[in-house]
């Protein structure tokens, strides 16, 4: 059964309009939630705001916003203010412009959400933007409040509809040259370049989301499971040594052994 959608809205290209639905394509449901507990009277403990100075309880009417502007000097702001800002854009998707697919690397995408119209009266018109993007090999630029912000999307087509994808803003996304300018621009001996690329076809396969499981995850299921039985604690896991980073090996006996790892079907794990 598909989630609710968390927004509804138009999607808007030109004179074209139709309505929309959508819904976070990921999330974290399934995940284990904790509770914080009294562990005296297994009561939950509540949070609440205090003053960093007096260490009295702030009332949830007394609580702003504030912008820095110097030592115990603050500009406050009020959530209306703050929602008014990008108000133009709260229920509609407006397409600005169409950009090559291939064009936005992958390090501004932030977070991805399923696009659905929302009526049958807007279905000719979603699928014909949809349709159209998928024939030109382009994607949509527009803009949409979400999360209390307006964000620049990137509309792309997946399927028999959209996935509309949040976008990194421009002073989020740190330059890569600051990190990789330092490593040496030397070429790889042919004999180890031709030694990985046996190693890589041996361990090529199809992508499978089965093997994106959560092992920290599963065993907190069974931990839970054990402590509901009244089973008693276990001793943590000793942690395992991380290999040395200092010692002087041959790359080439390296890899050669590796390949003869990968010869030996026991010897590899799933």
């Amino acid at each position: 059964m598909a989630p609710r959608s968390f927004w509804k809205g138009y999607l808007k290209l030109s004179l074209v309009t139709c309505a929309v639905s959508m819904t976070p394509a990921t999330g974290e449901s399934g995940k284990i939630r904790f509770h914080t507990l009294n562990r005296a009277t297994h009561n939950r403990v509540e949070s609440r705001y205090v003053d960093a100075v007096s260490g009295k309880a702030v009332d949830e009417d007394d609580i702003a916003r504030g912008y820095p502007r110097g030592e115990d000097d603050y500009v406050l702001l009020e959530d209306d203010e703050l929602d008014a800002v990008a108000l133009d854009s709260t229920r509609t998707i407006d397409i600005e412009t169409f950009v090559p697919a291939d064009s936005i690397a992958w390090i501004w995408h932030d977070k991805p959400h399923y696009l659905a119209p929302d009526d049958e009266v807007g279905e000719e018109a979603f699928s014909v933007i949809r349709a159209a993007m998928e024939a030109t090999k382009t994607v949509g630029i527009a803009r949409v409040v979400l999360y209390r912000r307006e964000r620049a999307v990137m509309l792309e087509p997946r399927g028999k509809g959209i996935v509309l994808w949040t976008l990194h803003y421009g002073d989020e996304v740190r330059p890569s040259d600051d990190y990789f300018s330092a490593i040496p621009k030397e070429k790889p001996e042919r004999d180890e370049l031709a030694l990985v690329k046996k190693l890589i076809a041996a361990r090529k396969q199809d992508f499978d989301p089965e093997r994106l499981q959560d092992p920290v995850e599963e065993r907190l299921h069974e931990m839970i499971a054990a402590r509901s039985k009244g089973r008693k604690r276990r001793k943590a896991a000793e942690p395992k040594a991380e290999p040395a980073g200092d010692n002087v090996v041959n790359i080439m006996d390296a890899l050669r052994r590796s390949l003869e790892t990968e010869k030996k079907p026991a010897t590899r794990k799933r």
